[in-house]
């Protein structure tokens, strides 16, 4: 192992010990004012966690359209870290434009607390001796930690507190987080609208222990029709049944009205072990009902039919189990926007020591992603840079096969001192390069591969329009796309391509068929908890990939088929 390799690795405390636990939070708020004289808010709330002084934002709930007491169908999934004070922070935002983004939405207050104040009581870690400091924080974090439920009153911008109130619901993981796909649709429904016809939505709640009820899901609303398809939705076996495959579950369907005044349609009981039905693709079907027309109408039958077509239960680990190969591909910015790597203030400056930016990065994705790899063969490309004699900017055709992120580190080392760092900043080249390698497994009709391309860039692209293209096009293929920012520049348009703003389109306004790109400024991670980077950059993988295989149908191979497959050598 080089000495940088080994730098970066222990800097980036690649093997520290794993969270105690994982914990699921539910938001709901009361009584937000309305900040428009004819229309009520849309409100979403904003999770961000605190570290080492500086906020990120974690993630974000779904809008819900004219709304003053909302009930978030979201859930927040958190490590918790018995040793450390998590600092967590709720903003609440009257979304104002149709694409849901913040930019133009209006604050409307915040609420700050800890992890340790919502989560349920976890067991301490077992330890044959407790040191000192351990039990010093355990006595404080003991007080708090054994709440399940936190509500606390907003406090508005100016200081002020506020009267919404944010209860805040917390769950411990069973360790059961298989995730299922469901896939409804309804037909006959009552009709609620004199002048259209009704706009359904359908809601499931899962029926806790103390017999409270808790919302699972809301799908969207589908517009004038009595006959609707819902889309296709994610859930977690824990959310939905806590792991018990009995628990009842009460899923109602709404009219939707704009005023936030939905029209009762009628509901139905479930238990996931029912909903398994539909895993072979035989459909399960419920009649929904309205009680008070079973007492008033005597012909009365139901509301409508709700039918479930099918329940999907292949998860990540089924497809690797399978056979399925994760190709890394690296991209390394060498523009001269990164400075003379002689120049220790360089982006690219190797310290005998201490890593730069981007080997940190590399190493935390690339440690992870080589454990799927089983000949752990890396592309590396660079781009930017002119190479001697004859001081040509590189292409897409220039690239070293390495053997481990080590052999990665080392090219990248033994490269540097030749390069005249130039530009500019275009990687839509490289996209196209990995998709056209990607759309190959396309044929297959297997899951075989699954092509991660990760791109270090310290600059915003220069080909912005050719990079949308290049990513809608690669949507359609495994394949994922990670970038992470190095370095201070303004990343601020980078987010487009994340979705974070809404669905990327090509310049042509074809929207993305799923979203296969997480983008990560470095800088949030500069002091972050151990393999944060890593964690936060490859955290929607494992779903890019079930997504795509899921939606078209592919299964991952059983291991036993998987081995008879496999061609081996003399």
């Amino acid at each position: 192992m080089s000495d940088i390799y080994e730098s970066a690795a222990n800097s980036l405390g690649l093997f520290s010990s794993p969270c105690l636990t994982k914990v699921e939070l539910r938001l709901t708020c009361k009584g937000i004012s309305d900040r428009d004289a004819l229309n009520k808010s849309d409100p979403c709330v904003v999770l961000n966690m605190q570290s080492h002084g500086q906020w990120m934002e974690v993630d974000r709930t779904e809008v819900m359209r004219s709304c003053v007491n909302p009930t978030y169908s979201k859930v927040f999934t958190l490590d918790f870290y018995f040793e450390e004070v998590q600092r967590l922070r709720f903003e609440l935002y009257d979304i104002t434009s149709s694409h849901n983004g913040l930019r133009e939405a209006d604050f409307l207050g915040s609420v700050e607390c800890t992890l340790g104040q919502v989560s349920p009581r976890p067991r301490p870690p077992p330890r044959t001796e407790t040191p000192k400091f351990i039990r010093r924080i355990k006595f404080f974090t003991d007080r708090i930690v054994s709440q399940r439920k936190l509500s606390k009153a907003l406090l508005r911008p100016g200081g002020t507190v506020g009267k919404t109130i944010i209860t805040i619901t917390a769950e411990e993981l069973t360790g059961n987080d298989d995730y299922i796909e469901l896939s409804f649709s309804a037909r006959k429904l009552d009709d609620k609208d004199f002048f259209s016809k009704s706009d359904p939505f359908l809601e499931i709640y899962r029926l806790n222990d103390d017999a409270t009820l808790q919302l699972v899901y809301r799908t969207e609303t589908v517009m004038n029709n009595l006959n609707p398809v819902w889309k296709t939705f994610k859930v977690s076996l824990n959310s939905l049944c806590s792991g018990d495959h009995e628990r009842k579950l009460q899923c109602t369907v709404w009219d939707w009205d704009s005023n936030g005044k939905h029209d009762y349609i009628g509901e139905f009981e479930a238990t996931f072990k029912e909903m398994r039905g539909a895993i072979d693709g035989r459909q399960v079907q419920w009649p929904c009902i309205n009680p008070k027309y079973t007492v008033k109408k005597k012909n009365y039958r139901n509301s409508g039919i709700v039918i479930l077509n099918q329940c999907k239960m292949h998860s990540f680990l089924d497809y690797i189990m399978g056979g399925c190969q994760i190709q890394f591909t690296v991209a390394i910015d060498f523009t001269a926007s990164n400075g003379d790597p002689r120049n220790s203030c360089s982006l690219h400056y190797i310290h005998p020591y201490q890593p730069n930016e981007y080997l940190k990065a590399l190493v935390a994705v690339g440690e992870i992603c080589q454990d799927y790899d089983s000949d752990k063969m890396f592309p590396a490309f660079g781009f930017g840079a002119q190479i001697p004699p004859d001081y040509k900017v590189m292409t897409c055709s220039q690239h070293a096969l390495c053997r481990g992120i080590q052999g990665v580190v080392e090219a990248y080392q033994a490269c540097l001192p030749k390069l005249q760092l130039y530009g500019p900043t275009n990687i839509a080249p490289i996209i196209q390069k990995v998709a056209n390698s990607a759309s190959q497994e396309v044929h297959t009709k297997e899951a075989m591969q699954y092509f991660i391309l990760l791109i270090l860039t310290d600059g915003v692209i220069t080909d912005m329009a050719d990079t949308r293209e290049a990513i809608v096009q690669a949507s359609h293929l495994p394949m994922s796309v990670i970038i992470v920012g190095v370095g201070n520049a303004d990343f601020s348009d980078m987010q487009m391509l994340d979705g974070d703003d809404g669905i990327l389109r090509s310049p042509k306004g074809e929207p993305v068929l799923r979203d296969i790109v997480q983008f990560v400024p470095f800088r949030n991670f500069k002091h972050a908890t151990p393999a944060a980077l890593a964690k936060s950059v490859l955290a929607e993988v494992p779903n890019q990939v079930v997504d795509y295989y899921n939606g078209r149908g592919i299964k991952p191979k059983v291991p036993s088929e998987y081995q008879s497959s496999r061609s081996f050598g003399p």
